[in-house]
């Protein structure tokens, strides 16, 4: 029987066809990487500055703070969550960087702590780190829906930054050495190897979320979670700590793109990453990943966020206008969503016309989410009445 299907589904193709090459499909799994190369030679031909050494290590710099952020909300999208209080996020931990920069004044006992750098950023990770408990505490033990949840957090937050300075903005961030304060800027402005520090920042957080999905049980979780998360947990995979964890680690992401912004800026303003939580999730569609959940990597990431880095930067070099920048920028997003739903589409006829069209028994169902949790769980076999 399975060598007839197998010769029906090969008869009429010759060649690489004969072996299952299909160009349609390859074009659909490689998009983000195709759009990048074709963005690159237009905009090349368009622009002899754009392809440059000097403009590329810059245009990098930008995609960075599009790659960490991207990075924190793939793992919320894995989920099958969103987190709209990113750009907030953001915003935040620039202005609390800049506080503690100037100073943290101890009014009771008449003094004024400068903290060291590295410090700061602690504290500025753990302020991320805490906007994104807050949310997935709603979500995950009150059962508040993320969009709702997120979306209330994200007026909270940026409301908390404008409370902060009064609407005002943080210069002057260089510190001063007799404070022991200094060596803010070298985050935004220095390179190693000749690339940027920030891009450095994003390839570190890539190789460790990457290492995270891929060989550790927190990442068989997550992608067993945001696929079927009754199946996972009837399976054992603790989705609400789960859950939780993914909107601490993207907060914890915001916090580090707040940062290098920051330093890049040398100021720090409280409206700093207003819609950029829009960015980060196309950042995430761009590369593949699917809205509803469990579909989507680290690598695809980076290439939306080099995709959308790399555009816009284009369009501002050959002149386009703003209000034509955000034209483009949409209609990018429209047909990365558009594509992923015809790839995903296709992948489901195509596993339904494999099975058959059977649908699996509930035992092997939740055998099968056993096997992805990682652990052993015996399912109850009927028996005759």
């Amino acid at each position: 029987m399975s060598d007839t299907r197998a010769a029906t589904n090969t008869k009429g193709k010759s060649g690489l066809f004969a072996n299952g090459f299909d160009p349609v499909g390859l074009l659909l799994e490689g998009r983000a990487f195709f759009g990048l190369i074709a963005i690159i030679v237009v905009f090349s031909y368009l622009s002899p500055n754009y392809f440059t050494f000097d403009n590329l290590l810059t245009m990098s710099s930008h995609v960075a703070i599009y790659g960490l952020l991207g990075l924190g909300m793939l793992l919320v999208i894995l989920n099958g969550g969103i987190d709209l209080s990113v750009g907030s996020t953001l915003g935040l931990c620039g202005v609390m960087a800049g506080f503690f920069i100037h100073g943290v004044e101890l009014a009771p006992l008449g003094v004024t702590l400068y903290p060291p750098i590295w410090v700061v950023a602690v504290l500025v990770c753990g302020v991320g780190a805490f906007v994104g408990l807050v949310n997935g505490i709603l979500i995950a033990r009150f059962k508040v829906p993320p969009f709702v949840a997120t979306l209330g957090s994200l007026y909270a937050v940026r409301g908390i930054a404008l409370l902060i300075t009064g609407g005002l903005t943080y210069n002057n961030l260089g510190g001063k050495e007799a404070l022991g304060n200094t060596g803010f800027d070298w985050l935004g402005f220095n390179r190693l190897f000749d690339i940027p520090i920030g891009v450095l920042v994003m390839i570190v957080v890539a190789l460790i979320l990457s290492v995270v999905l891929n060989k550790t049980a927190f990442g068989r979780w997550l992608y067993a979670s945001g696929g079927n998360e009754r199946a996972a947990r009837l399976s054992g995979v603790p989705v609400k700590r789960v859950k939780i964890s993914v909107y601490v680690l993207s907060g914890i992401c915001a916090a580090i793109a707040g940062l290098v912004l920051t330093s890049e800026l040398t100021s720090a303003g409280p409206t700093a990453g207003t819609t950029y939580e829009l960015t980060a999730i196309a950042t995430v569609v761009i590369g593949g990943a699917a809205l509803t959940g469990g579909i989507g990597n680290v690598r695809g990431t980076l290439l939306g966020a080099f995709v959308i880095g790399f555009l816009s930067d284009g369009l501002v070099i050959v002149g386009v206008s703003a209000y034509w920048q955000m034209v483009f920028t949409g209609a990018v997003i429209v047909l990365a969503v558009l594509l992923n739903s015809i790839e995903y589409s296709g992948r489901a006829k195509k596993k339904s016309s494999n099975d058959g069209g059977a649908t699996p028994s509930p035992q092997k169902t939740e055998s099968a989410g056993t096997a992805a949790s990682g652990g052993a769980r015996q399912v109850p076999q009927k028996t005759a009445g």
